[in-house]
């Protein structure tokens, strides 16, 4: 069975599959993933309910031992080349990501681990996109939404800052989250009315499992005519995994980063175009399927935002505590 689920929102059935952002104008009910790099695919269902209960999954077959695609070692190398870009003028800050691997057995379900994180990490933009024959086998416990659209009202809410308890967040956490705000801003005053972007939260401590994260809201009244394409081309990637200036982090990015983040780091949800509503989360805390050269592999990102004032190590550690919980889960512990 192929099928999307988003908290109580269950699509089964799927008819068709869209690259085209535009053709969530178009009615119907989508599930959507958009890489990181920008790679859309939206699969149309024929069938939308509200159910509380999930399809059976079966039983989790966690995965082999986990790599990175950086070492220790080379992270803090490209830490302190984020450094050194901030100290000659060409960036403020960007989220330097890794992307742990492990191999995947055959008989590894992810909806299955989609259960086991919905018990044990329960997020508000979690997300399940089962759909194979499409490319996608996705797991998303994102806390973190990219755009909320409800007709021509959009809200954003860019998380930065990650802690344990509240005194880990520094005056570094709240000016990085100051600057992406105003980043996400910008974005969205390119589509909206002007006048009407608001930042209508600033610097919220939100508490998750085994986390805090600071996260601020902004919100705008859409043009007339500004669909998907036009919204998601003037605010992707998401800020808050990027840098800022954007343009210049994401240049960054590419000389750093040694693979693809797919999927991670991208936006995961649904679009209900029918009644001009949709959830896009940034796809963070996020497992994915994929076939690699020796089997079946499952990925997941982790990152932190890097500005002049980051420390190699506690960047580092970051990463770690980001991924300790979601990991261990989907290898049958809590912590890495």
């Amino acid at each position: 069975m192929e099928y999307a689920r988003f908290g109580r929102r269950l699509l089964t059935d799927p008819v068709a599959v869209s690259t085209d952002l535009a053709d969530l104008d178009d009615g119907g009910q989508w599930a959507v993933v958009v890489t990181f790099e920008g790679e859309v695919t939206a699969v149309r269902f024929a069938r939308a309910e509200q159910t509380p209960d999930a399809p059976a999954t079966g039983p989790w077959v966690p995965p082999g031992r986990w790599s990175s695609s950086m070492t220790k070692g080379e992270y803090l190398a490209g830490v302190e080349r984020v450094r050194e870009h901030v100290a000659a003028g060409t960036v403020y800050q960007v989220n330097l990501c890794r992307v742990l691997t492990a191999p995947l057995p055959q008989q590894a379900h992810l909806p299955a681990l989609a259960a086991v994180l919905e018990e044990g990490n329960p997020a508000p933009f979690a997300g399940l996109v089962h759909v194979p024959s499409a490319g996608l086998d996705v797991v998303c416990a994102s806390p973190e939404a990219y755009l909320l659209r409800d007709g021509e009202r959009v809200v954003s809410r860019p998380i930065k800052g990650t802690g344990r308890v509240p005194s880990d967040l520094g005056a570094k956490d709240h000016a990085e989250n100051v600057m992406i705000t105003d980043l996400v801003r910008n974005d969205l005053s390119h589509v909206a009315v002007p006048g009407t972007v608001e930042v209508e939260a600033l610097c919220a401590l939100e508490e998750h499992p085994g986390l805090l994260h600071l996260t601020s809201d902004v919100a705008a009244r859409l043009r007339p005519g500004v669909g998907w394409a036009e919204l998601v081309g003037a605010t992707f990637p998401p800020g808050s995994v990027s840098g800022a200036p954007k343009s210049s982090a994401l240049q960054v990015i590419r000389e750093l980063e040694p693979v693809r983040r797919g999927p991670y780091c991208g936006a995961i949800g649904w679009v209900d175009a029918d009644a001009g509503r949709g959830e896009l989360a940034v796809g963070i805390r996020t497992f994915y399927a994929e076939q690699g050269p020796a089997g079946r592999v499952l990925r997941f990102g982790t990152g932190a935002g890097i500005t002049w004032g980051s420390d190699p190590g506690q960047e580092w550690r970051e990463t770690e505590l980001k991924a300790g919980r979601l990991v261990g889960l989907s290898s049958g512990r809590v912590g890495v």
